[in-house]
């Protein structure tokens, strides 16, 4: 009498072993995030944004597409970047943006959500930092974070 148990079982076994040694593999949301620069340049508002180095903080944009261009003055840090071709519209890509400022930074205020503008403050009024996402365009977003 045959046991047909036996092959199959050894074939699960190879597979879950072939599965515990291969390596990993990246997909779509293995996206860095972009919390720990996010909360860096919120953190650097009150004093201003200049002594941000660019290791620092790059990382913001960086899930949401490959082009940004970053700068920081005194006064406001902006980046400005063309969404990866499968984040849909400029509106679906900024509430994508929206929706990490939010779970990155739970403490913020979100008071204004609309297809072309997102913002978000932090802080007391006389030490507001402001965080702002808009379409620039048809093809691009930009993010502003200022401070008072």
């Amino acid at each position: 009498m045959k046991r047909p148990i036996q092959p199959l079982l050894c074939i699960a076994m190879a597979l879950a072993a072939m599965a515990a040694f291969s390596p990993v593999i990246a997909v779509a949301d293995d996206a860095p995030s972009p919390c720990a620069a996010l909360k860096r340049i919120v953190a650097a508002a009150p004093d201003g944004f200049t002594g941000l180095s660019p290791a620092e903080v790059n990382g913001v944009a960086q899930p949401y597409g490959d082009d940004a261009q970053c700068n920081a003055s005194h006064d406001s840090y902006q980046c400005l970047w063309t969404p990866h071709h499968d984040a849909g519209s400029s509106a679906d890509a900024l509430q994508s943006v929206a929706a990490d400022v939010a779970s990155c930074l739970p403490e913020a205020t979100h008071d204004l959500n609309t297809p072309a503008r997102q913002h978000f403050y932090v802080g007391p009024r006389d030490k507001r930092t402001q965080i702002t996402a808009t379409t620039a365009g048809p093809n691009k977003l930009k993010l502003t974070v200022s401070g008072k």
